[in-house]
């Protein structure tokens, strides 16, 4: 294993970072392209710019992607060819071994690597396999768990459950976003053989920061003097955008505006876009609606701070970047209570939570925020001020904390 040694400290300087399913080059909003796109590539970045060379595997989805990307120094994008290029997510587990086989000679032949790091579970049966072909330590990001989405409604195949069985038994590392998540974790899955270590996601405090809401508004071409919402994420039944809508119809107020900044996503993506649109017709808001496509990222800011408030009804979260994204801006979050976003909305202090999910008590606190706006501007200074204390710069350094603490002790041995 190639590492400095300094003291008794030993400096992991090689990461090998699978995100087999979606690329963090691709622009989040639509597809499975979504807050693990933002946590890769921000991360990934965090890391090279500490001095931990980062190279991301991810699976090749067109002709025209180059084999090798250069993001910055110390962080590169491989392109791995494994299946045709249109393959959906349910599809992929028929070329993890292709994909597997591909990353263990770029690994061997250009780019060794002291640590393996895959986000979510399909990357996570890749890097089990080879973990053992390389023996290198192994950490894992879920960001999603079966478990934890069957708790809100959204039943995944047995087959699942089994292979994230799979690499809670081998995983050196485990990583959470939050306590809460830790806890849940636990609850539902006991005590992993590895490690359970907390590292926060960041924000990007250069794009997300509070700002003037009637410039925003300007530049987005929307009123200056109605209330506005914002729900962003991708179109998909786990973020439940329908309950953003039936919060608006909640209000009874025709001049109040929901912008839904997102695409379609999944199996479910289209179907759910139908019944969305339904639904907005349903109720009479077709004027009061409006979808817009996906933004990049650095956009979304001008988004949030157009907004009285954003309004997070996912089903479950395990940590919840929009709500951060929004706090950093300085806007009020409106959330379900679940996973992360326990922790990142301060009830009553930063925002509000609502435990049952009731289109009804999200309107109640939408409307005490529309209609106080010095309650709201203090809900938002105060999210703002808690959102400082997350950054990139801080997860990345835990992070090499626990690649440099599995790079001296013994790997965990499978069940």
């Amino acid at each position: 294993m190639s590492t400095r040694e300094i003291g008794f400290q030993v400096l992991v300087q090689r990461v090998a970072v699978l995100s087999l399913h979606t690329s963090p080059l691709t622009q989040p909003g639509s597809g499975d392209s979504g807050g693990m796109n933002v946590y890769v590539r921000e991360l990934v970045s965090a890391l090279s710019q500490a001095g931990v060379d980062c190279t991301t595997y991810t699976r090749r989805t067109s002709a025209d992607q180059s084999d090798v990307v250069q993001v910055e120094p110390g962080h590169r994008v491989v392109h791995v060819s494994a299946g045709p290029f249109d393959l959906a997510k349910e599809q992929l587990p028929g070329v993890l071994q292709e994909f597997g086989d591909e990353v263990m000679e770029h690994i061997k032949n250009d780019s060794p690597a002291d640590v393996l790091h895959a986000n979510y579970f399909l990357s996570g049966l890749v890097a089990h396999r080879l973990k053992h072909e390389l023996d290198i330590p192994f950490v894992s990001t879920f960001h999603t768990l079966a478990r934890v989405k069957a708790e809100g409604g959204d039943v995944e195949p047995a087959w699942r459950d089994r292979a994230e069985h799979e690499i809670i038994s081998c995983a050196d590392a485990i990583l959470v976003s939050c306590t809460e998540e830790e806890r849940q974790f636990r609850r539902l899955y006991g005590n992993p053989r590895g490690r359970i270590e907390i590292v926060a996601p960041g924000v990007e405090h250069a794009f997300f920061a509070p700002g003037d809401r009637g410039g925003a508004r300007r530049a987005l071409d929307l009123p200056a003097d109605v209330p506005v919402l914002l729900f962003v994420g991708r179109i998909q039944p786990l973020k439940a955008p329908d309950l953003a809508v039936r919060a608006l119809a909640g209000l009874r107020r025709s001049d109040a505006l929901l912008l839904i900044v997102g695409g379609a996503s999944g199996q479910e993506g289209d179907r759910e876009m139908a019944r969305l649109n339904a639904l907005v017709e349903e109720l009479g808001l077709t004027g009061q609606v409006r979808f817009v496509p996906p933004q990049p990222h650095h956009i979304l800011s001008t988004y949030y701070r157009a907004a009285d408030a954003v309004v997070v009804p996912s089903r479950s979260e395990s940590f919840g970047l929009v709500a951060l994204e929004a706090s950093a801006c300085g806007i009020p979050v409106v959330a379900s209570g679940v996973g992360g976003l326990l922790t990142l909305v301060d009830h009553g202090e930063t925002g509000y939570l609502v435990h049952d999910r009731d289109p009804a008590m999200f309107s109640q606190y939408l409307r005490e925020i529309i209609d106080h706006p010095a309650h709201a501007a203090a809900l938002g200074a105060r999210g703002a001020e808690r959102a400082k204390a997350y950054t990139w710069g801080f997860a990345a350094a835990r992070l090499r904390r626990t690649y440099s603490d599995l790079a001296v002790r013994e790997l965990v041995a499978c069940e």
